[in-house]
């Protein structure tokens, strides 16, 4: 089965304290809301410290075209992301020496908050010495689920090509997306808990020379994927694209359907490899929010000690959307054991969510 071997994530420049955006958010809405303070605990219940933004605060502040925007979200991401690509091809960490770029046999990018073609892949082959053969797989539109996804299919990816050996870019960069003349509470909501960051996962075939690289003495296998799409649910979250850019769609209705709707869904995936979710030891869970982690831990019976990775990346970088779960990965990556079991879980648009199931040999 394909195995994880190296994953790093990226910072953007400007790291700013939760209290800060929490000021600059009552700057903002005091006007619309008159229960301003009230509204603005939501900052503080959501646990998150510090996040990491593109810009400066004071940028946010003036409207922007969505051209400057996206102008912005590819300059950003191009320079990033070829970071994040070098430095998961070449991590000590994990690794005992560099990959290098040529055998490297496809790019998978996931990203959900600009937009670029030629794909911000491409652009980053124009900077960094890839095979010219390299396969290129954008992936747009799967929102916070979209890492677990990228992992998903890099993972079908080297079952096909068991040589193969895919990286997984996931570049979100949602204070892009920010409407300071947006005064709905979504967008309020949104701008307590989302955050920009990148990251860089190498997914290998099980007959790759993956083992001539590898540092640690045990290393995630991918065993299963699984995804679903719950009907009638196009409302849940997403976005609302209109002449200034994306608005996001964010329902409070999120944790509820997680309580409901989650637990059956594991456990069915779970049942097809012959295990029960008592045998899960690791829970990499995307956080989407404090909220979102409680309604796990509620739905799946597991303890709050399976949910304290996802909730210190909550606290220190907040929701990156798609590339949190890669973040989340990476302290599982440094702390796991042999023959142990561990969930991916993310949701996202749709209502859908991704699943993988791994172990650690």
């Amino acid at each position: 089965m394909p195995i994880i071997l190296s994953t790093v994530e990226e910072h953007p420049p400007f790291l700013v304290e939760q209290d800060k955006v929490m000021e600059f958010a009552q700057k903002l809405f005091s006007e619309n809301f008159k229960d301003i303070n009230r509204l603005l605990k939501v900052f503080q219940n959501g646990q998150i410290q510090k996040r990491r933004f593109a810009k400066s605060l004071d940028w946010y502040e003036c409207e922007h075209s969505l051209q400057e925007k996206n102008d912005a979200f590819i300059e950003t991401a191009v320079q990033l992301g070829a970071k994040a690509m070098e430095h998961c091809l070449s991590s000590k960490e994990f690794l005992t020496e560099k990959v290098p770029y040529k055998d490297i046999d496809g790019i998978i990018t996931v990203t959900s908050t600009g937009m670029s073609t030629p794909s911000i892949e491409a652009r980053i082959m124009n900077i960094l010495p890839f095979s010219k053969h390299t396969k290129r797989i954008p992936i747009w539109g799967l929102g916070c689920a979209g890492g677990a996804a990228g992992l998903s299919r890099a993972y079908e990816y080297c079952k096909a090509f068991p040589e193969a050996k895919i990286l997984v870019l996931a570049v979100e960069l949602c204070s892009l997306t920010f409407q300071p003349n947006d005064r709905s509470k979504s967008n309020l909501v949104g701008t307590s808990l989302f955050a920009d960051g990148v990251a860089c996962t190498l997914v290998c075939g099980d007959q790759s020379d993956y083992k001539k690289f590898s540092r640690l003495s045990s290393n995630p296998r991918i065993l299963d994927t699984h995804a679903t799409l719950m009907p009638n649910a196009l409302d849940v979250m997403g976005w609302d694209v209109k002449d200034g850019g994306l608005h996001v769609v964010f329902s409070k209705s999120i944790p509820s359907i997680v309580q409901d709707w989650l637990k059956p869904n594991v456990e069915e995936f779970l049942q097809k490899d012959g295990l029960k979710i008592e045998n899960i030891h690791h829970f990499i869970a995307h956080p989407g929010g404090k909220k979102v982690l409680d309604a796990y831990v509620q739905a799946l019976g597991f303890e709050e000690e399976k949910i304290e990775v996802s909730l210190d990346v909550l606290r220190e970088h907040g929701n990156m959307s798609s590339a949190t779960i890669l973040y989340v990965l990476r302290r599982f990556m440094e702390k796991a054991s042999g023959g142990e079991y561990g969930l991916a879980a993310a949701l996202g648009p749709g209502f859908s969510s991704e699943l993988l199931l791994l172990r650690w040999e």
